[in-house]
């Protein structure tokens, strides 16, 4: 368990080309973290969504920004309107945004910008399928995704579903960043095991910061 070494300053990972996991770079903010996810939910309500495959999610979501991540029976799409309440999508808070610039520019992308947040609770034996983030218009911008709450496995593969993949075990404000070479690999998560987080109790919340539009 990481959090044996819990005093220790944050500190960098690498992963795959392109790719880094940043150990603790959020922890010190995670109070205010956690206040503005209680914020966004409070407008945009986490939902189950439902794949156009007829699978609801176990993973519970909502969006924060220009543009929201969605899915239903026709598809994936991102769109500036929440389909739940028929208002836009709350913007992203200040505190979600400069960590999502600092965590880029620290994996090697100083000139991220992010428009869209999707925001994952996690409750035990959730997780999310093995998968490929290729929805947005800017695959040349990279994903920012930051672990808060309960400890989960990730699982980073390559561009085929079909290749080998890593386990990372990531736990309360570590930040992954894959872009550029990695941009497109596979990943998931698998399921939470319970347990209680003293900030989140039984709960694990994933921010994840894309550039969606052009």
């Amino acid at each position: 368990m990481l959090d044996l070494f819990a005093d220790e300053a944050p500190w960098s990972e690498p992963l795959a080309p392109g790719a880094v996991v940043l150990r603790r770079l959020a922890r010190e903010q995670s109070d205010a973290l956690l206040a503005a996810i209680a914020q966004v939910a409070a407008v945009s309500p986490f939902r189950h969504m439902v794949t156009p495959g007829g699978y609801t999610m176990s993973v519970a979501m909502t969006n924060c920004g220009a543009l929201g991540w969605s899915t239903d029976s026709r598809g994936y799409c991102y769109a500036a309107i929440d389909p739940l309440t028929g208002r836009p999508w709350p913007a992203i808070p200040d505190v979600f945004l400069r960590l999502a610039k600092t965590a880029a520019s620290q994996a090697g992308y100083p000139e991220f910008s992010p428009d869209a947040c999707l925001i994952n609770r996690y409750q035990p034996g959730a997780k999310l399928s093995l998968h490929q983030d290729k929805d947005e218009a800017r695959l040349d911008a990279p994903i920012v995704s930051v672990s808060l709450g309960l400890p989960a496995t990730f699982q980073f593969g390559g561009l085929k579903r079909s290749d080998l993949l890593q386990r990372v075990w990531l736990e309360h404000g570590d930040v992954v960043v894959w872009g550029g070479a990695s941009r497109l690999f596979y990943h998931a998560i698998l399921p939470l095991k319970a347990g209680s987080h003293p900030q989140v109790g039984a709960w694990r919340y994933n921010l994840t910061f894309r550039r969606a539009a052009q």
